[in-house]
């Protein structure tokens, strides 16, 4: 499904991107745009800024940028026509009934969603049938209660092989669409179904949405839990079972568990903020998406070894995400469903309020790995910690306070870890000074796509779309060294304005964000009188006109073109509008 540009505008005029970031962001004006805490990473000053003239919000931290329905994308994870929609809705526009399709990917993602809403509703079906007995078996055994089985949306895929599939073909479905779906095998002797004998567990996005689904096989088969693969719709690793539900809560904070039913029976026992991984290992996307409503996270995996190896990673990834992480400590049980079922609620409760600092959890567990007894094991226990330490924590007010805190909790001296903390600092130092010459390179290939002169007088040119013309006069294709640089002036200079030219790069995703940057201007410090802007814009061109000379005069070798060279070169050094 696709909307014209008509549509989309009108939405775009009737939205005031102050007032929806709003509800999202507390913002605070200064000057002419506003400023808050930016919701797609985290920040202790605000940097995230909203340009009421421009209706585009840009972050200076995290460099994400766009207009409303971009943010409203970027933090509802939506598709673009998605959080058309939902703009639309909210300020009253009524969109055209007559659906426009075409056979691209918006049409597809809205088959797959029907496809996986009729899929969930033929599993709830089968668990109430006859044939679901052996799932309700499962559920009794598992002691979830009626409440939850309907809550959490649970159904039965049968022993048969097609039996979704001839459902799905007597509604209308098309086997193009349904192999898009994830839900079928199709084979040379037939289409299967992935899902059967399973109990099924569908997984839903943050408006409440089948996207996927997880199966428990009934019985000894393998693999014990299986997911629907990738779609159009579906990223494990972006999305979070039970965070639609968990966002909701009132807590402010969330429980990370390994599993589907560790989850459901946190829930059923009170504790709503339970949310898991979908059958992989934590990501940074997913703690991204929780980063977005919470900034604590108690982590409750599994006592055994499998489990704290999974605690270890996903602190890692916390960390990195400037997430505060605190540990459950479960055992002598294996799971919060053991444990809850054997203790209770109130204990619990205890567990979470007894949880311990990531980091501080991560140092003792160390202590298994070395023989304390040993002089040599202690050595290389306090050298772990220090290498820990360094490489923790960048800032050295924090990482101060947790080497005290290490070395109070631990029984060590501050002193000795921090002379082992200095000590792998000096290692570092060399391969330290060949990253730093590797990232001149790099910084090399970066201006190649653009230089910043080149970037600045094209944000003049956005912003001031009067001042084309003017350039045209002077400034031609071939003053340009950067490619991209070339590719906007052309478009500029076609007449196209700087939003339908943001619009032409809506599916690439890196020239986006910086068109975007270029058009918020606050990156320029373009809050400038009109007599200013003149006088910038003659320093533009007069700037990119000696930059081609000075590179002209470099390749030139004949005594007659360098004296042209020269003469330009003079020429241009006293050039104003």
């Amino acid at each position: 499904m696709y909307y014209g540009e008509d549509i989309v505008e009108e939405v775009r005029q009737k939205t005031d991107i102050v007032d929806l970031v709003g509800q999202y962001v507390h913002l605070k004006k200064k000057g002419s745009s506003y400023f808050g805490l930016c919701p797609f990473h985290g920040e202790k000053t605000a940097s995230f800024s909203v340009s009421p003239g421009k209706q585009i919000f840009y972050c200076f931290g995290c460099g994400k940028a766009g207009d409303s329905i971009r943010f409203l994308m970027e933090y509802e994870n939506l598709s673009f026509v998605e959080a058309l929609e939902e703009l639309a809705e909210r300020a009253n526009i009524t969109l055209p009934k007559e659906e426009k399709r075409d056979k691209g990917e918006e049409d597809l993602r809205y088959k797959i969603l029907e496809i996986n809403k009729q899929a969930a509703l033929f599993y709830v079906k089968q668990l109430r049938s006859e044939k679901g007995k052996q799932g309700l078996a499962y559920c009794a055994k598992r002691k979830l209660s009626g409440e939850s089985i309907t809550h959490f949306g649970l159904g039965y895929a049968g022993k048969e092989r097609d039996s979704l599939y001839q459902y799905c073909k007597s509604l209308g479905f098309k086997d193009q669409v349904l192999q898009e779906s994830g839900l079928f095998s199709f084979k040379e002797n037939g289409v299967y179904d992935k899902f059967f004998n399973r109990l099924i567990f569908p997984i839903m996005d943050l408006h409440n949405r089948v996207i996927g689904f997880g199966g428990r096989v009934m019985g000894d088969g393998e693999p014990k839990y299986l997911n629907s693969p990738e779609t159009k719709l579906f990223e494990k690793s972006r999305n979070l079972f039970a965070l639609n539900f968990s966002r909701k809560s009132r807590a402010n904070y969330f429980i990370l568990c390994e599993g589907y039913m560790d989850v459901i029976s946190l829930h059923q026992w009170g504790f709503p903020e339970a949310v898991a991984a979908l059958g992989t290992a934590f990501t940074e996307q997913q703690a991204d998406l929780m980063k977005r409503f919470n900034s604590l996270i108690y982590l409750c995996f599994d006592s055994d070894g499998a489990g704290k190896k999974a605690c270890k990673r996903a602190i890692s990834i916390l960390r990195e995400k400037k997430l505060e992480g605190k540990v459950i400590r479960l055992s002598p049980y294996k799971d919060p469903d053991e444990f809850l079922k054997a203790e209770g609620k109130e204990a619990f409760e205890k567990r979470i309020e007894e949880a311990k600092n990531a980091f501080l959890w991560e140092v003792e567990e160390k202590k298994t790995e070395f023989d304390l007894h040993d002089p040599a094991g202690m050595q290389k226990y306090m050298e772990s910690i220090a290498e820990l330490l360094r490489t923790s924590f960048s800032d050295p007010v924090e990482r101060e306070n947790y080497l005290k805190a290490v070395a109070r909790e631990q029984m060590l001296k501050a002193e000795n870890l921090q002379h082992l903390v200095d000590k792998e600092e000096e290692k570092t130092q060399l391969s330290f000074g060949l990253r730093k010459n590797a990232g001149r390179q790099e910084k090399k290939r970066e201006e190649r796509w653009n230089s910043p002169l080149e970037e600045e007088f094209l944000s003049v040119l956005m912003q001031r779309n009067e001042f084309v013309d003017l350039a045209k006069k002077y400034i031609e294709e071939v003053d340009f060294q950067g490619d991209f640089a070339k590719e906007i002036y052309l478009k500029l200079l076609s007449g196209l304005s700087a939003k339908a030219i943001l619009d032409s790069y809506q599916n690439e995703e890196e020239k986006y964000q910086k068109l975007v940057k270029l058009y918020h201007g606050d990156l320029y410090h373009m809050d400038l009188e009109k007599d200013e802007e003149k006088k910038l814009l003659s320093d533009y061109i007069r700037q990119l006109k000696l930059q081609k000379i000075e590179k002209e005069i470099k390749e030139v070798t004949d005594a007659e073109g360098l004296s042209h060279c020269f003469k330009e070169r003079d020429k241009w050094e006293h050039f104003s509008l």
